[in-house]
């Protein structure tokens, strides 16, 4: 039990049914579409669409997402990939030929077909109940009547919305000033495309004037996109990847999502002795750093569209994490992985419902950087994300730019499970932390004991880019043992990601957390 005289949450605990995600409006749509009698798919979708118009700036229905989920009656999870692909034009030697050495972040050549609509729609078809008619309804209402800025929205919109165009500064941009707490955002070009989509389908966004202006808005930009890019958009049923830490099994999305990395992470973390160790000392900060940098170096070789990526159960097996493992020196930091030439994602919104049959779902969703490619549609004022800056202008690489090809993804939703038994949908948001953020995550309920929400709210470490960055959280003599072992340590502006999650007891109660360093919460019946 936390200390009642010192700031922090309690856990959320209801019997009928959950939501936990970044934003407490769409917290509340999904446990109204689970009251109205909609399972926990149809509470995502519902909460899901809604956060495009809550943190504009993170998500939206220009942009992809990525779902786990198990069905009622089943311990059984499956996957879904709702990530776009790059168009028939996408032309590495072109790009290169021009002088880049990766795709250019705010240009039409980032932009990949937006793949969440699609899956949205064809989970709703498939595993919904309610009908899209239903869960459209409350971010309709909401992109026409607006939603007031929340205060960690407000804070991001400051500070990213730098890169919009001219047509998305007149949809996201308040008389040419971000959005300030409390000050009403309204979308209702949006809502007019949410009421087509739920009238007549995905074929109301991918086709006819929709697609038609969104297309506008990149040939105005130079791109080469065409209307069959947008009408072939399909997103399409997977199979997650796992691996077990101490027990615990861990099931992740499949490439071209990260997820593997955070199951590698963890693999190489079980050769040492973390739960021995201080939780936030230096000790254990500095394994898991080292980790993190064999485990994404193989990442940023490996992962790539799944038609793409061949060495996934290399990645996987033992061996390989034994062996990264043996590099690792207690006393001394290596240095970082070889750069990215992929850009950096750092924006995403996470949902996680679970319903009265116990049905679960772990959604992430996102437009990539912050306001995307900052390239907006003008009549609709759709603002398409920049996900094809995630692939890569190395000749040959899986991962290289190409027509029809999905990029690397770093937003991944993930599940536990514990002796075949679901125990709890959950997701750490924060770009390339993700993987990072899963393992800790995990490790701090496996390894020592925290509940939920503790392991949630505790300081995050993370080696990113040659420099371990440490949250507020860590007390100045760990930052100097750190720094002393080689470590450049940067304590950001910004807090690292944030997370969500839903623990499903034994005893039949749902207990949810909702991380503090955003403005969402936990909700149930």
């Amino acid at each position: 039990m936390r200390d009642f005289h010192l700031p922090g949450r309690s856990p959320v605990l209801a019997t009928g049914g959950m939501c936990a995600t970044s934003h407490p409006l769409a917290a509340k749509v999904a446990v109204d579409t689970l009251e109205r009698g909609g399972n926990a798919m149809d509470a995502a979708i519902a909460g899901a669409v809604l956060l495009g118009i809550c943190e504009p700036h993170m998500t939206g229905i220009g942009g992809d997402c990525f779902v786990l989920f198990s069905t009622p009656g089943s311990q059984d999870v499956h996957a879904w990939n709702g990530s776009g692909r790059a168009p028939a034009s996408a032309d590495a030697d072109a790009l290169r030929g021009a002088g880049h050495d990766a795709v250019p972040l705010n240009s039409a050549e980032a932009v990949t077909i937006p793949g969440a609509v699609d899956a949205f729609c064809q989970l709703s078809d498939k595993h919904g109940k309610l009908g899209l008619d239903a869960l459209l309804a409350p971010a309709i209402h909401y992109a026409d009547a607006g939603v007031p800025v929340a205060p960690r929205v407000a804070m991001d919109w400051a500070a990213t919305s730098g890169a919009l165009d001219d047509t998305a500064r007149k949809h996201f941009m308040f008389d040419g000033k971000p959005g300030q707490i409390g000050q009403v955002f309204r979308s209702p070009g949006q809502a007019e495309v949410l009421r087509r989509i739920a009238r007549d389908g995905r074929d109301a966004f991918y086709t006819g004037e929709v697609a038609d202006d969104m297309l506008a808005a990149l040939h105005r930009h130079g791109g080469g996109h065409d209307a069959q890019d947008f009408a072939a958009a399909a997103s399409n049923a997977t199979t997650p990847v796992d691996g077990t830490y101490k027990g615990t099994d861990l099931l992740e999305h499949p490439p071209n999502g990260q997820g593997a990395t955070a199951i590698l992470l963890l693999n190489i973390l079980s050769h040492f002795d973390i739960a021995g160790m201080e939780p936030f000392g230096s000790a254990r900060a500095h394994i898991e750093a080292e980790a993190t940098k064999l485990a994404y170096d193989a990442r940023n070789r490996f992962i790539a569209d799944p038609d793409h990526t061949t060495a996934l159960d290399h990645m996987l097996s033992p061996e390989t994490a034994a062996r990264l493992a043996a590099l690792i020196d207690p006393a001394r930091a290596m240095g970082p992985p070889a750069p990215l030439t992929e850009a950096v994602h750092r924006d995403t919104v996470y949902i996680t419902v679970v319903d009265k049959d116990r049905m679960a779902v772990s959604l992430i969703y996102s437009i990539f950087h912050p306001f995307g490619s900052g390239i907006a549609s003008d009549k609709f004022g759709i603002l398409l994300q920049n996900r094809g800056a995630g692939f890569t202008l190395s000749k040959g690489h899986p991962n290289e730019y190409g027509p029809g090809k999905r990029p690397m993804h770093t937003i991944i939703p993930g599940m536990l499970c514990r002796q075949g038994r679901l125990i709890m949908p959950f997701g750490v948001m924060g770009g390339q932390y993700q993987s990072t953020g899963h393992a800790r995550f995990v490790s701090n309920l496996v390894d020592f004991g925290m509940a939920p929400q503790d392991a949630v709210d505790a300081p995050r470490a993370f080696a990113d880019g040659g420099v371990l960055k440490l949250e507020k959280g860590y007390n100045a003599k760990t930052r100097q043992e750190l720094a002393d072992l080689g470590h450049r340590i940067e304590v950001p502006d910004a807090p690292i990601g944030g997370a969500q999650n839903i623990l499903i007891r034994e005893d039949g109660v749902l207990e949810g957390a909702s991380d503090p360093r955003k403005d969402g919460c936990a909700l149930g019946y």
